[in-house]
């Protein structure tokens, strides 16, 4: 068993750290709303802690899921910050979905420090989450890697090095690449039997055994029928995530036409008062176009 520390209690930081816990390490916990934090360590026992450098203090690991570049850049660095608490030969692993070129940045600043950094971005929601079975794609040294793994097992049901800094993201950025296509495909062909006058769950039932089927379709094909997006991955998310796809994509030459394409309709989404909204929304936007 590890000492740990955790930073970034959102919806799928609290329960990732609570995995921790329970799998009998000992985890301080820190996040920026101190309130979260307390109420984490009544649920599940460990610590909290006041800053990010307190947290880490003394810590092996230390694992981040915050929201975005800057979030993390501020738990990482300055006096307040968990590199300044860390020891040399301790390992910080990022599940967070950032741009590669924060994961490059922080990783030279661990570096110059001794420190190993793991970038480590997860996909499976906040379901996931929860149930301890997220896939998580990882990038960096592979003794730093291999040494991380088992302790990321405690909520992973898949977890691999695709290979050096920054491939964990790169690989992240694949698999939002994927999703945006797959949720306005389903959109579409829901849309579609609505308009020709079919039953959704009707058409869904036969279709999702065959070629058609993904896990969106399976997960989110109801919710969508019912009109009901108060759940799941956010619209603002997803749309800073393919932000960071298709900036990757100007520097490696990849075409995104697609990615490009559903990246404005959730822009739509958003106008419409979607935010908030799980990603399977984008339906919503073709209701409204008639």
């Amino acid at each position: 068993m590890a000492k740990l520390a955790f930073l970034g209690l959102g919806v799928m930081g609290y329960p990732m750290a609570g995995h921790l816990q329970k799998a009998g390490h000992e985890v301080t916990v820190y996040n920026r709303t101190a309130a979260k934090a307390s109420a984490w360590v009544d649920q599940h026992g460990g610590a909290s802690a006041s800053t990010p450098r307190e947290a880490a203090q003394g810590a092996e690991f230390v694992m981040a899921c915050v929201g975005n570049d800057d979030d993390l850049r501020s738990v990482c660095l300055g006096d307040d910050g968990a590199f300044a608490g860390m020891a040399a030969g301790a390992i910080f692993v990022d599940h967070t979905t950032v741009s590669a070129k924060v994961t490059r940045e922080l990783g030279e600043a661990a570096g110059a420090l001794d420190i190993s950094f793991v970038d480590a971005p997860i996909s499976g929601g906040q379901a996931g989450a929860e149930n301890g079975a997220l896939s998580v794609m990882c990038g960096g040294d592979a003794q730093a890697y291999a040494k991380a793994e088992p302790i990321i097992d405690a909520y992973a049901r898949i977890c691999r090095r695709i290979g050096d800094s920054g491939a964990g993201q790169m690989t992240k950025m694949c698999n939002q690449i994927a999703i945006a296509g797959l949720v306005q495909g389903l959109s579409e062909a829901l849309h579609f039997a609505d308009k020709a006058g079919l039953d959704g769950r009707a058409v869904v039932e036969v279709i999702s055994q065959g070629a058609a089927g993904s896990w969106q379709m399976s997960n989110r094909y109801e919710t969508m029928l019912d009109d009901k997006f108060d759940h799941g991955f956010a619209v603002d998310w997803m749309r800073k995530d393919l932000g960071i796809c298709l900036e990757a994509a100007d520097e490696t030459g990849a075409a995104l036409p697609v990615t490009a394409l559903v990246d404005q309709f959730y822009k739509e989404v958003q106008a419409m008062g979607g935010g908030r909204w799980d990603t399977s929304s984008l339906i919503k936007r073709l209701r409204a176009l008639g």
